[in-house]
């Protein structure tokens, strides 16, 4: 085992250890009940079905099958739950909650939802934004590869997000292109410039964390700009690249704008067949140079 993963080994069992003693799954009794941890998901997952047979019950929760025997001997025991055999197959036991096992189950639910909502208000808006981003990172990095595609919002920027844009440009560009210093400054440039009580744009995120962004401007009474479009590649897929482009096509109309144009670069082909998807036509290009290598400018605009 190399250094790097050690030392990645040791903060993921750091983080487990830390984790665990924040939700209390050390403590003799879950929520200040009589049952563990594990007894309390097995009353979540009968909760949440009329019946289950023991041998799927085993399976969702990878349990032993004489230590589930002996969680459902217990709750049998205090009237939780009822037990039968199967009438397609005799061989087959079905557990469901009895009405005290529901009863049980809903209070500990709603013990558990006060206790993390009481964490949760112990942080500021964009921190609880943040822990609950990054615990959605983690279950989909480690849900395996048969998760449904990340669901995704389109807001309004908030305070820091310009901050973001400038930065995200200049360095994914910059590790995608190799385009230096100029071309974040340029962007720097383009944000400070926008007037927000004519201008507008949009921020994509993902399990809480920027994905994207994409900006409207006036140019003229009647033609807006497209600006600064950018889909971080972690978020590539989605179809968040278009529904940004078609929110800035949506607000031109309403603003009464006629056209719309937007610069971009020949080597950015994802872009450009976003563009030619939404009725863009190119209008004109012109050669340049970024860090002594040559780059096509391109125009392109269509009729709202």
């Amino acid at each position: 085992m190399s250094s790097l993963t050690e030392a990645r080994v040791s903060e993921v069992r750091a983080f487990n250890r830390f984790y665990t003693k924040v939700i209390g799954a050390l403590q003799a009794g879950m929520l200040n009940s009589p049952y563990s941890l594990t007894e309390v998901r097995v009353l979540f997952e009968l909760a949440h079905a009329e019946r289950m047979e023991t041998g799927g019950l085993r399976g969702l929760l990878g349990l032993d099958a004489g230590y589930l025997s002996r969680i459902l001997a217990r709750f049998e025991s205090d009237d939780l739950i009822t037990r039968e055999r199967s009438a397609a197959d005799a061989r087959k036991q079905l557990v469901a909650l009895t009405p005290a096992g529901a009863e049980v189950f809903a209070a500990l639910d709603k013990r558990s939802s006060e206790e993390i909502g009481a964490l949760l208000d112990g942080l500021p808006e964009t921190d609880q934004e943040r822990l609950v981003g990054s615990m959605a990172t983690i279950r989909r990095l480690l849900g395996g590869g048969g998760q449904a595609r990340a669901p995704y919002v389109i807001r309004p920027p908030r305070t820091g997000d310009l901050g973001w844009v400038v930065y995200r440009h200049g360095a994914l560009y910059s590790a995608e292109y190799g385009w230096g210093t100029a071309f974040e400054q340029l962007v720097a440039r383009i944000v400070g410039d926008l007037d927000f009580s004519r201008d507008t744009g949009w921020i994509a995120e993902v399990d809480g964390e920027r994905a994207g962004c994409v900006f409207c401007v006036r140019q003229d009474d009647t033609t807006a700009k497209l600006r600064m479009l950018l889909v971080e590649p972690s978020a590539r897929g989605l179809g968040i690249g278009r529904r940004l482009v078609d929110e800035c096509l949506r607000h031109a109309r309403a603003e009464g704008y006629k056209r719309i144009v937007l610069w971009t670069r020949d080597c950015l082909e994802s872009a450009r067949r976003i563009y030619q998807g939404a009725g863009f036509e190119l209008d004109s290009e012109e050669k340049g140079m970024e860090n002594g290598v040559e780059v096509t400018e391109q125009m392109w605009s269509r009729d709202l």
